[in-house]
């Protein structure tokens, strides 16, 4: 769904702001285009499904329950699937909320990103820090334990105390899941042109590192299970759509902008492909129209592009690289003939950073807070 009400300073994602969303026209190309890949796909079963955009929470729920109708029509939906939309507190009163649960949502996620208002005005947000709370606890009384929250860190001009602050005001309503970013100041938005000429300050490296690791700490000692490197979850909460992708599992990706990686049996192919929908919304319901889908660009795989996929978001977990997930893209080379022998991993293992032993290979606590430092140097050694 890539419509929003108003653009965030630091966003650049694929998101419009319009004066009117047909919206029937867009359910109608949505349905059409899950039903498409979904056949290209042959898929037998359907693990998980997620919302995301824009701001998904502005779509009807008659819109939600058209596409899973969709999904269970052309593959097996089984009934405690994972059905996750995304919502901003501002399009979250009860009743709305209770419509998206009744349309089949069983998990919610919140962009709540701040509890300060005065940093939710510099963020472009549009949404109070007392509207976010009323909308987390609103979405807990429906999707208990099944409702995440989503907090920037990193902001210009914030303290590590503020932070802490931040995180610890966020512990005392947040339900089972909580994911943290590091706000990235992307070229072209609102906020970095501020940070550019001078009007904010850009915080340090080594405060976005202490403010890292401080929520690190606070979480896990709050009984949250650091289990990817933004996400943490206690009770079990754990995202079972966004494990995956970092599992490297086939997903399709449906609506503007959306990314997809799956094997097209339906075409007898056999090879995994990526795949990129049209990003413009109207220029995608026109291919949609016409052919079904609106697939811009498709690029097949070779066995090296996907284990270096598979490589770089599967360290991003506590559980890493299984051997047997390995096995299912590298069936003639394992992980200990590729990391096993003196080289660049053996070096980082050396360094603590790295582990490699009968479970298969993953990060040290250390190791996941500096993942992207670390993969160079293993990119590298598997390319070799």
């Amino acid at each position: 769904w890539p419509y929003c009400r108003k653009r965030c300073s630091y966003c650049n994602f694929n998101a419009y702001v319009v004066q009117a969303v047909d919206e029937a026209a867009v359910r109608t190309c949505l349905v059409r285009e899950a039903q498409t890949l979904l056949r290209l796909s042959q898929v037998h079963s359907v693990t998980s499904v997620f919302f995301g955009g824009g701001t998904p929470s502005l779509a009807s729920p008659r819109t939600v329950a058209a596409v899973l109708e969709a999904v269970a029509g052309a593959a097996h939906l089984p009934g405690g699937a994972e059905v996750t939309l995304e919502a901003n507190p501002s399009s979250t009163i009860t009743s709305r909320l209770a419509g998206f649960r009744a349309a089949g949502v069983n998990r919610l996620s919140i962009g709540v990103q701040s509890l300060n208002d005065a940093e939710l005005r510099m963020l472009g947000r549009d949404h109070t820090a007392a509207e976010a709370r009323k909308a987390v606890e609103t979405a807990r009384g429906l999707f208990p334990g099944r409702t995440s929250i989503d907090l920037l860190f990193g902001l210009p001009g914030q303290s590590l105390d503020a932070w802490a602050q931040r995180l610890e005001a966020a512990l005392r309503f947040c339900d089972d899941h909580i994911s943290l970013y590091q706000l990235t100041l992307e070229r072209g938005t609102v906020l970095a042109a501020q940070v550019h000429r001078g009007a904010l300050p850009a915080p340090s490296q080594d405060l976005l590192a202490d403010m890292y690791q401080t929520a690190r700490e606070v979480l896990v000692a709050t009984g949250f299970r650091h289990y990817e490197v933004s996400n943490f979850a206690r009770k079990g909460a754990l995202s079972t759509h966004n494990l995956s992708y970092w599992c490297a599992d086939e997903y399709i990706g449906v609506g503007p902008g959306a990314h997809g990686r799956f094997v097209l049996r339906g075409e007898g192919g056999c090879s995994r492909e990526a795949r990129v929908q049209t990003l413009e919304p109207i220029a995608w319901m026109r291919e949609v129209q016409s052919q079904g889908h609106g697939t811009r660009s498709r690029v097949v795989l070779n066995p090296l592009e996907q284990l270096e996929e598979l490589l770089t978001l599967g360290l991003r977990t506590d559980e890493g690289i299984t051997h047997e997930r390995w096995g299912h893209f590298s069936p003639h080379l394992s992980l200990q003939a590729v990391f096993g022998d003196p080289g660049e991993a053996r070096a980082l293992q050396q360094e603590g950073w790295l582990v490699l032993d009968s479970s298969g290979l993953r990060c040290t606590w250390a190791g996941l807070a500096v993942l992207d430092s670390l993969l160079p140097d293993l990119l590298w050694q598997l390319q070799r």
